[in-house]
């Protein structure tokens, strides 16, 4: 489903370029559940918005479902990353004037689906994850934990074949946590990939492959084919 081959990525801080990654070749079948873990620094986030399409390799190739997405321009790299990729971040990342029930019904609103199957669809993502009783409470009146299930039903709702989780706990008590976390595990047993950044080892040993990261390269990954 994913293959990163030779892919280098730098920024330029005042006259100093800083290598965020380099050389990193990573194969993810489709259906796998994995962490991409490493110190502040590593280069954790900086291939996670690569693989969700929110940055460019400098150098390497980028295949998505074998599609070569590093020549693409930004609208079709837009387009893929609707249909395909779904993101789950630390601090929600919700419009806090729209209630639950509208934040999860922006993506299908920007696709163009009719009000009745938009409703349907909605209605049926928060009945599954708890939060029937909440479609019409704004963020604020929410608990971190139904921010974040209202968070991943709206990264989920286009039925994307890759989900990217951004230390979608880091924000959110022990309990509320454990909550999220069997959440993306539920996606993942329905057969959505779901690549996941995180600091903590515990969240780690729970997916089925680990991947370590130092200094922008890869150095360790239980999972990697001989």
């Amino acid at each position: 489903m994913i293959r990163l081959e030779h892919i280098d990525r730098t920024f330029q801080v005042g006259d100093e370029p800083v290598y965020a990654l380099r050389q990193i070749d990573l194969s993810v079948a489709a259906g796998e559940y994995l962490s991409i873990m490493g110190p502040s620094g590593s280069g954790k986030s900086t291939l996670l918005n690569i693989l969700g399409l929110l940055d460019r390799p400098d150098k390497g190739t980028y295949r998505l479902e074998n599609r070569d997405t590093t020549d693409l321009n930004d609208r079709q790299q837009a387009g893929l990353r609707r249909h395909k990729i779904g993101f789950i971040f630390q601090f929600f990342h919700l419009i806090p004037r729209l209630t639950a029930f509208e934040n999860v019904e922006l993506p299908l609103t920007l696709a163009g689906l009719e009000p009745a199957e938009r409703k349907q669809r909605v209605g049926a993502a928060l009945e599954r994850l708890g939060l029937a009783e909440r479609a019409r409470h704004r963020p604020d009146q929410l608990s971190g934990g139904q921010r974040q299930r209202v968070a991943i039903a709206r990264a989920t709702i286009m039925k994307p074949a890759l989900v990217l989780a951004d230390e979608p706990t880091g924000n959110l008590d022990r309990a509320s946590g454990q909550e999220v976390i069997e959440t993306i595990e539920d996606l993942n047993r329905q057969g959505m990939t779901v690549v996941m950044v995180t600091h903590d080892p515990e969240l780690g040993r729970r997916t089925r492959r680990q991947v370590l990261m130092m200094d922008g390269r890869i150095v360790r990954d239980n999972g990697a084919k001989a």
